[in-house]
């Protein structure tokens, strides 16, 4: 006989990611996002603060957000992640070689997360947390991953099956071994990943530069898109599997 879960955990593990998306934010908001009853969201919430997950924002009336407790916790589980270690000299040679930020950015159940950051030495740069969520929609990175995953997986990420305006993007993925997205999730950021695969072909992770756009022009997108796309390739232990998109015959196709 299988174990039974508790629904009280489930109640207190989404309203942490709740908090996360939507903080501050407070307990009626949280319970209608929840779609939980107000006693029941409050539980929750003494819950996660008592255990140090969350906090009082500053201010009246009390809304919650999160503490520093979460990359902590993010810091130590993802330090132990294969692909991590073993990235780590490479990403600190891509780092050093374009003098920008460089992350590492990992599928995880419907999400894309940053696990590993390594900042520009620039005083103006773009800096991200390891535990990271990156958007579905228009990063650079899902436009790396999602050409390599089934429609099912596709549609699992983005909420919906792909547009045609994605689908392009997957054509250009393909094509030129990164993808770009230009002040499309953090204004004035440009963002350029490639993707890095398993033995099977699965795409396991991404190599992503990041820069203030008016630092990375369009005449340095290919060469950071080529130093991106050779770092990646070190690190895969496979090659990207056949798609749609392998060919520019599938532009016209559509």
């Amino acid at each position: 006989m299988g174990v039974k879960p508790s629904q009280s955990g489930a109640r207190i593990l989404a309203a942490l990611e709740k908090v996360a998306i939507h903080q501050p934010v407070g307990v009626s908001d949280l319970a209608r996002v929840l779609d939980e009853n107000l006693s029941a969201t409050q539980r929750a919430l003494q819950t996660l603060a008592d255990e140090g997950w969350i906090r009082p924002a500053p201010g009246k009336p009390v809304r919650w957000e999160l503490t520093a407790h979460i990359h902590t916790v993010a810091q130590r589980a993802y330090g132990g992640h294969d692909l991590r270690r073993r990235a780590r000299p490479a990403l600190e040679a891509l780092r050093d070689e374009t003098g920008e930020s460089v992350l590492l950015n990992v599928p995880d159940g419907g999400k894309f997360v940053v696990i590993d950051v390594l900042d520009s030495p620039h005083y103006l740069r773009v800096a991200a947390p390891v535990g990271l969520i990156v958007s579905a929609k228009a990063s650079a990175t899902s436009r790396a991953l999602l050409p390599y995953m089934s429609p099912e997986e596709q549609a699992a990420y983005l909420g919906e099956a792909p547009d045609a305006a994605m689908l392009e993007h997957f054509v250009e993925t393909v094509e030129q071994g990164y993808a770009i997205s230009i002040g499309d999730v953090v204004p004035g950021s440009t963002n350029i990943a490639s993707p890095i695969f398993e033995m099977d072909g699965r795409p396991i992770g991404a190599v992503l530069i990041s820069a203030p756009s008016d630092r990375a022009i369009a005449d340095d997108y290919a060469r950071l898109g080529a130093m991106a796309a050779a770092t990646a390739q070190r690190l895969s232990r496979g090659s990207a599997p056949q798609t749609p998109f392998h060919t520019a015959r599938a532009r016209s196709a559509r």
